[in-house]
């Protein structure tokens, strides 16, 4: 137990030490990079004074280090500064966006575990079946198929068909988007496991004795090929939140992905920190929560 908490302690620090570099360096990037959230008033014939004026305001007359430990600062307060383009305190923009990317991410990798866990249990044990074989072709072209043609498809679909809608903050288009690559991804890592745990020795060794075959696969063999699947679930869930991006700019929902793309577009500054910030820590969250469980599974993991 006390290794498992020191596991736990461990991780919790590297996951705030990575948000908190992440942002920085967001920071950084959006200052080196040419041009900045006044061009539109220099466009506008603005006088230097006005510019300078705004300059100072948005605290870009400082150097870089300097704004980043400004910003750093603010944070530990709470205060992640001021949106240039929505004239709001950035933190409140950022609770409710990332509230938005959150439901959609958690509802797709609520369906993509329901759906893809079990296919990868029938097509590993069964491999030679029918189901097997329609099962790997279209989990192949999930996932190889980019989240913007995923997404643009299921679009085509909607429109044509009426059976789901296409209103912006309507959930299906956007959670099956998100869900149905990573169902086959993780069907992908579920049939290889469950195949190769249902070929070791415990398993013969169980159905000598007599134990069922449903038993066999989806207790014992099943129980064993979730250590592998939960090894990989950070990039599992890394591959979630970065085709978020696509996907709530093509569907319009209303999330980090959507605000992320406007504050970019507009160079805003700390509305770009406040979204990685927030975009972070739910990949850090996610993580996190991957190797909670996997260290649950398999206790050798609390000592690496």
């Amino acid at each position: 137990m006390k290794t498992f908490a020191r596991f736990a302690i461990r991780r919790i620090f590297i996951a705030m030490i990575f948000v908190i570099a992440v942002s920085l360096v967001a920071i950084l990037l959006v200052r080196l990079a040419p041009g900045d959230t006044t061009a539109d008033l220099v466009l506008a014939g603005a006088s230097k004074e006005m510019i300078a004026a705004e300059r100072h305001r948005l605290g870009l007359d400082q150097s870089a280090l300097s704004q980043a430990a400004g910003w750093l600062g603010g944070l530990a307060r709470f205060d992640l500064g001021q949106s240039s383009r929505f004239g709001q305190p950035v933190a409140g923009l950022v609770a409710e966006r990332m509230a938005n990317t959150a439901s959609l991410a958690g509802l797709a990798l609520l369906l993509s575990v329901i759906v893809g866990l079990p296919l990868g249990v029938i097509t590993g044990t069964r491999p030679r079946s029918l189901t097997a074989a329609l099962v790997t072709v279209v989990s192949l072209i999930l996932v190889c198929c980019p989240p913007i043609i995923g997404t643009l498809a299921l679009l085509f679909v909607a429109a044509s068909t009426g059976w789901m809608s296409v209103a912006p903050g309507a959930y299906a288009v956007p959670t099956l988007a998100l869900a149905l690559p990573l169902a086959a991804m993780l069907e992908r890592l579920q049939s290889q496991a469950i195949a190769e745990a249902y070929e070791s020795p415990t398993i013969a060794a169980a159905a000598a004795r007599g134990v069922p075959e449903a038993r066999l696969i989806w207790l014992h063999a099943g129980r064993r090929s979730l250590r592998p699947v939960l090894g990989v679930a950070g990039i599992a869930i890394a591959t979630l939140f970065s085709g978020s991006i696509a996907v709530e700019s093509i569907t319009g929902w209303p999330g980090l992905g959507r605000l992320m793309f406007d504050a970019l577009a507009a160079r805003d500054l700390y509305l770009v920190a406040g979204c990685v910030l927030a975009g972070a820590t739910l990949l850090a969250l996610g993580n996190l929560i991957a190797d909670m469980l996997r260290a649950a599974a398999d206790p050798s993991v609390g000592h690496a």
